[in-house]
């Protein structure tokens, strides 16, 4: 079954990532830990993205799921 990619929020998520560790971006929307997975995304067609941190520093990961660069945000949500 295939659903549509939800809008999981309107803003960017600032988060503290660390150098080297893996992070579970939510592709679908539905997550309740926006913006990662939570493992909503079961029976949409739609899985999340891998995304690893190459430097420790703050990422704008994007929660509407509009963003032409996934997981960083491009300022999609403006156009919502």
């Amino acid at each position: 079954m295939s659903a549509e990619r939800m809008i999981g929020g309107r803003e960017p998520i600032p988060v503290d990532v660390v150098a080297g560790e893996t992070y579970w971006w939510c592709y679908c929307g539905r997550s309740k830990s926006q913006p990662f997975c939570d493992g909503s995304h079961e029976d949409t067609g739609f899985e999340p993205m891998e995304w690893k941190a190459r430097r420790t520093q703050t990422i704008q990961f994007c929660t509407c799921k509009r963003t032409a660069n996934p997981p960083i945000c491009d300022d999609s949500h403006l156009k919502l």
